[in-house]
């Protein structure tokens, strides 16, 4: 049983001080059992986010350039997941200003299935120009496939979050010359028509994220680690209060179970711990005595654990 938290701890001075006053009796016993592995570290601007990058290496895919989208669509059993390159598309709102042009969390779009539906039939006929498909999954993800897809490096839109997209972006003439005409298309479209007589955001972009190919079959879903999403969106907001509401709701269910199969003699538990510069995995090893009263008695602080993420 592997538990891997996204998001676990983030480098806002806020977000730290709101975890020094959380109760989290389930992780404080986890962390004091468990031996922690080496970190794993990741550069600065490395497309892909800790969490993404510890997933990816549990599940025995590239963790830089990892084919998220062609995962999902094997797992949700679409013709040519394995053969063909696929990535996700996400309908979002890029925040023009003077120095920069920052992207918007897709979920404060509150985009409805019907728009999304809508404007995925208004560009995909502009998609198919490039040899592109794309295939409504959700509201704010759509999943496309096309050659335009192989060996393209993206990053997922966590990374770009409140920030610069341009250091983010694909490096595809097409790809960028097809985000340029879907701008236009978008300016006037019904949808944000309609959306801006209720003052909604507009949707004037979208987003290039999970591509590749599959270059081998993959981990059995059931096999795979536990990913919980509850902390994400709460850290993306800043939203420090509602972040260690989830953590605590967190350590009560997800991580009472982890603690609960340590205790029932299950060698195969693991906790991984992201936040954004790193993530650190803890696993049962074997031990000495001292060393037991050592992690019991003498544990670190989960805040210096959590400050070195």
């Amino acid at each position: 049983m592997h538990l891997l938290i996204p998001f676990a701890a983030s480098d806002d001075p806020a977000s730290r001080q709101t975890l020094r006053s959380l109760r989290l009796p389930h992780l404080t016993r986890l962390l004091a059992r468990l031996t922690p592995q080496p970190a794993e570290a990741g550069a600065a601007n490395s497309p892909a986010l800790p969490h993404e990058r510890a997933l990816a290496a549990a599940m025995g895919l590239d963790p830089l350039t990892t084919p998220w989208a062609a995962l999902q669509a094997h797992d949700l059993g679409w013709e040519g997941a394995r053969e063909e390159a696929w990535a996700f598309i996400t309908p979002s709102h890029w925040q023009v200003g003077q120095a920069q042009v920052t992207l918007l969390a897709p979920e404060e779009l509150a985009l409805a299935e019907d728009e999304s539906r809508t404007l995925l039939a208004a560009m995909q006929p502009y998609f198919a120009e490039d040899g592109i498909t794309l295939i409504y999954e959700n509201p704010t993800r759509w999943l496309a496939r096309g050659a335009a897809f192989r060996g393209l490096a993206t990053a997922a839109p966590e990374r770009a979050v409140g920030r610069d997209v341009a250091p983010w972006l694909p490096a595809s003439p097409t790809l960028r010359r097809l985000q340029n005409e879907m701008q236009m298309l978008l300016y006037t479209h019904a949808v944000n028509e309609a959306r801006a007589q209720r003052r909604a955001l507009a949707v004037n972009s979208f987003w290039i994220s999970g591509s590749g190919t599959l270059a081998a079959a993959p981990m059995p879903p059931a096999e795979r680690p536990l990913v919980p999403q509850t902390l994400i969106q709460a850290a993306l907001r800043q939203d420090w209060p509602a972040w260690g509401q989830a953590w605590e709701t967190l350590d009560a269910t997800q991580g009472a179970a982890l603690l609960a199969a340590l205790e029932q003699g299950n060698a195969a538990v693991r906790l991984t711990l992201c936040g954004e510069r790193q993530a650190q995995t803890f696993a049962l090893a074997p031990r000495s005595l001292r060393s037991k009263l050592s992690s019991i008695f003498g544990a670190p602080p989960l805040s210096n654990i959590m400050d070195k993420l």
